[in-house]
């Protein structure tokens, strides 16, 4: 089959989140199983600079743009897959985050600048590019390619279309004059199209127009049919619920693999973990905590907003760290204030809490490895990937039971436990409670070393590879096709 996979962010080339890893893995997953997927995103300067050599293969007009779009062609770095750049230098030469400017709020253009990158993805859809390619299957990724289903839907001959949502909270909404910079057709402005309570919206362009919408686990495509998670897009999402299907994502393991990963101070496996106490020794020495390999560690890695419960973590953490005799490492920015209150907690308790605010990839393989137990309370969480790290790394999860961690956590009861099927800990409400009580059963699951160890290895046995995805989707392409 011939693919177009269309997104806004790209690993290696260009990532804020998620999406990136998703669409850096994907793709190679389905290459692998030898379909034709290539990968269309815009040119950024890092995502020029990391993709090598380069060359302009095609140019496309785009309505409203005075130059010519350029398209510039190479491979993934590291693979042979495909690429596609969308040049646009007035659109896109910018440093940085992708959608936002310096001084944090969104750049005020993005209208335009999604908006051309969804016109080109329909140009390449159709071969109006004259690259000699027309994909079977356009699969887009998010808002910002939520344009290219809306301009494809009455197009003859065009290609079937999925499109993915990683995370509805994030939806492409601006004002009406957006929709009239666009230039685009009269009859996309109306409350079954692309009309959101008086605002334009890029998401329900692919909500809309796409013959497949697929979320990114089972139990997330379930709650965002609900007022809770829909964002006001529930009616559509369930009107909609019968083309709707949740596919959970995958892990690359070339990456993240504790037997294999360079990063780690030592590699092991669920056969051999001995390993992972000399990781536990090099995660303290790396935040300046006391090397002792009986002192249990709880990691975090994440963003510091709501959504990721780290409000829930700075409730309970001194409380913890004061009643147990455990050390708290995490890794991540986010809200200053949530960023103050950490650095405060690890002025409070230096010899038990270690704070890094940034990311680094390095300290983030390495918390996964060294750790005991991960902290994940979520209040939502459209998939995840740090739980399915931790389990491959032998470290069991502390979760909220939401979205793609209700899908890949068992809460470790006596029943769970006996039948081998528990890989972790989770709990229901968003509550700081909630949270102690759950982080207090994992400290005494730990304190009997058995029920720990058959946690650690239930996890690192489990199957989150991408070929297991990618066959999941190819089955639905092939359905729609």
């Amino acid at each position: 089959m011939k693919i177009l996979f269309a997104s806004s962010e790209v690993h290696p080339l260009m990532k804020t989140g998620g999406l990136a890893d998703v669409s850096g893995s994907l793709p190679k997953a389905l290459r692998k199983l030898r379909h034709d997927c290539r990968i269309v995103m815009p040119a950024y300067p890092e995502a020029k600079q990391k993709a090598g050599q380069l060359e302009v293969v095609a140019t496309v007009s785009v309505p409203g743009v005075d130059k010519p779009v350029e398209i510039l062609q190479g491979c993934l770095p590291g693979t042979k897959l495909p690429l596609y750049l969308v040049d646009a230098p007035a659109y896109f030469d910018r440093a940085g985050n992708p959608y936002r400017a310096p001084n944090g709020g969104d750049w005020q253009d993005n209208h335009l600048r999604f908006g051309l990158f969804g016109h080109v993805i329909a140009a390449l859809s159709m071969d109006e590019a004259d690259l000699g390619w027309k994909p079977d299957i356009l699969h887009c990724n998010d808002w910002q390619t939520g344009l290219a289903p809306a301009l494809l839907h009455d197009r003859h001959e065009r290609p079937a279309m999925v499109f993915t949502i990683h995370n509805l909270a994030y939806q492409g909404l601006f004002p009406l004059h957006a929709f009239h910079e666009l230039s685009l057709p009269h009859h996309l402005w109306a409350p079954h199209f692309m009309e959101f309570h008086g605002q334009f919206s890029f998401i329900k362009g692919g909500l809309v127009f796409a013959d497949r919408i697929t979320t990114v686990s089972p139990t997330y495509a379930q709650e965002i049919r609900t007022r809770e998670y829909g964002y006001g897009l529930e009616g559509l999402l369930e009107y909609r619920s019968n083309i709707l299907s949740g596919i959970l994502n995958g892990v690359d393991n070339r990456i993240w693999n504790p037997a294999t990963d360079k990063n780690l101070a030592a590699n092991y496996s669920a056969e051999d973990l001995s390993g992972k106490v000399q990781n536990k020794l090099a995660l303290q020495k790396a935040f300046g905590l006391p090397e002792n390999a009986n002192t249990p560690i709880l990691g975090h890695v994440g963003r510091m907003v709501e959504q990721k419960g780290i409000d829930l973590i700075l409730q309970v953490m001194p409380e913890i760290l004061d009643k147990h005799p455990v050390q708290f490492v995490m890794l991540g920015s986010g809200e200053r204030h949530f960023e103050e209150t950490v650095q405060q907690l690890a002025d409070v308790f230096p010899e038990q809490a270690g704070i890094h605010i940034g990311y680094d990839e390095a300290r983030a393989h390495l918390i996964e490895a060294g750790s005991d137990l991960f902290l994940m309370p979520s209040r939502f969480e459209p998939c995840g990937l740090n739980q399915m790290y931790s389990l491959i790394y032998g470290t069991p999860p502390v979760v909220r039971r939401t979205g793609g961690l209700a899908d890949t956590i068992v809460d470790a009861t006596a029943e769970t436990l006996a039948d081998g099927t528990a890989n972790g800990f989770s709990f229901d409400l968003a509550s700081a409670e909630a949270l102690s009580a759950t982080i207090g059963r994992a400290l005494a699951c730990m304190a009997g070393i058995q029920c720990h160890k058959t946690l650690v290895q239930n996890g690192m046995r489990q199957d989150f590879s991408w070929e297991r995805s990618a066959r999941a989707y190819l089955q639905l392409y092939k359905e729609i096709c």
